[in-house]
């Protein structure tokens, strides 16, 4: 009798984290939907004053990722959790006014990586999240989606390129595979084959491909 009561209270154990487990991620998409709606909302009427979309719309998507990652530093939580949700709003908002989808995804990309860097989060984390989010919503609104991906990459990498070697190397690790690995964003950045680095992304990204490969041997003289 004993070992039935035992069996059944572990069962109902069992059961009782389940279901704390299931209410707590229907919590979560609950909050991740609501920071979407916020951020798209936010986005789409300040451009909608503003009446310049294509003037207003870097500015706007710099000062909504700034205030995400602002707001995270004060609750001391959620910035790697949050950027996702708002960069999905922040690209939703802007195609919901026909702005460039392109041009705000490198931006928001940018800001995101420079927020976290500030304030000492997990950069490269915090740039795959914002990634996702752009791609997430770039789909959901039939945008070009190899165009912002590439835009969005590179604008990351460029943003940790200004805060450090590793930065820059870590967030490239995380990104590769987003648009087919680093060379294939650099052959976008660089059309010209003795064309400048656009960048200094550009520069950073080369030096990480470099030393994953390792360096290269010495030309002899002729």
């Amino acid at each position: 009798m004993t070992e039935a009561r035992e069996q059944a209270s572990l069962q109902q154990a069992g059961a009782t984290v389940k279901e704390g487990i299931i209410a707590s991620l229907k919590g979560v998409n609950e909050i991740e939907a609501e920071i979407v709606s916020l951020a798209r909302n936010t986005v789409s009427h300040a451009l909608g004053v503003a009446g310049d979309v294509a003037k207003g719309g870097v500015s706007v998507a710099t000062d909504v990722i700034k205030g995400a990652v602002q707001a995270t530093e004060e609750v001391g939580t959620g910035l790697i959790m949050s950027t996702k949700s708002v960069a999905k709003g922040i690209i939703m908002g802007v195609s919901d006014v026909g702005g460039d989808l392109v041009t705000i995804a490198g931006q928001t990309a940018r800001g995101a990586v420079k927020g976290a860097a500030d304030i000492g989060a997990d950069v490269a984390m915090v740039a795959r999240r914002t990634v996702d989010g752009v791609l997430e919503a770039t789909k959901e609104v039939g945008g070009n989606v190899e165009a912002v991906a590439q835009t969005a990459v590179i604008g990351a990498i460029e943003a940790a390129a200004a805060v450090g070697k590793t930065a820059a190397r870590s967030v490239a690790d995380v990104l590769v595979g987003v648009v087919g690995g680093v060379k294939d964003v650099l052959a976008a950045a660089l059309p010209a084959e003795h064309s400048a680095p656009a960048s200094r992304a550009a520069t950073m990204a080369v030096v990480v491909e470099e030393e994953e490969e390792g360096p290269k041997p010495a030309r002899r003289k002729k």
